[in-house]
C-alpha cells in the first residue's frame, strides 16, 4: 500500500474513532457511572492490524485529543489516556505474539483499558475505586469481544479493498 493510501486510511480511521466516541457519549451509561462500550477502539484495532502500533497510537491519540477538546473534561481525558495507553500496549504485544485473533486481542485491550482507567482513578481518588474493578473487567471483556468481532469483519473487508 502506498504512503498516500496509508495516510488517507489513518485519517479515515481517526475520524471514525472520533465519530464513534461522540456517538458513545450520546448513549446512556451501561450500568456503572462512566462505563462505555469502547466503540472507538474499533478504529484503533483496525489500524493495529492494517498498519502497526505507531499508526494505532496515532489514531488513538487523535481521538483522545479531539474528544477532550470538543466535549470532554481534563480529568476525563486523563482517564481516557491512561486506558488508551495500557490498552494499546497490551493489544500490540498480543498481536506481536501472533497467537490471538483480533477478537482475543480486543478482549485483552478492553480489559486493559478499564484497568488503565482504574489505575488513573487510584492516583486521583484513592482506593475506593477498586470496588469497580471486577465489573469493569467483565464489561471490558464483553465489549472487547463485540468490538473484536466487528473489527475482524472490517479488517478483512479493508484488506480486500486496499488491494483493489
Amino acid at each position: 500500500m502506498s504512503k498516500t493510501k496509508n495516510i488517507a486510511l489513518c485519517g479515515v480511521l481517526s475520524g471514525l474513532a472520533f465519530a464513534l466516541s461522540y456517538i458513545e457519549m450520546l448513549l446512556p451509561s451501561i450500568g456503572i457511572v462512566g462505563a462505555k462500550l469502547g466503540l472507538a477502539n474499533l478504529a484503533v484495532l483496525v489500524a493495529l492490524y492494517l498498519f502497526s502500533w505507531r499508526e494505532a497510537a496515532a489514531v488513538s491519540g487523535v481521538r483522545i485529543l479531539l474528544s477532550w477538546l470538543m466535549f470532554g473534561s481534563f480529568t476525563g481525558m486523563l482517564y481516557s489516556l491512561a486506558g488508551g495507553i495500557l490498552s494499546l500496549i497490551i493489544m500490540s504485544l498480543l498481536k506481536k505474539l501472533d497467537r490471538f485473533s483480533p477478537i482475543g486481542v480486543s478482549i485483552a485491550g478492553g480489559v486493559g483499558h478499564n484497568i488503565g482507567q482504574i489505575l488513573a482513578a487510584l492516583l486521583m481518588l484513592g482506593t475506593g475505586v477498586l470496588g469497580y474493578l471486577p465489573m469493569l473487567i467483565i464489561l471490558g471483556a464483553i465489549s472487547g469481544a463485540i468490538i473484536g468481532i466487528v473489527a475482524t469483519l472490517l479488517i478483512k473487508a479493508l484488506k480486500k479493498a486496499v488491494k483493489a
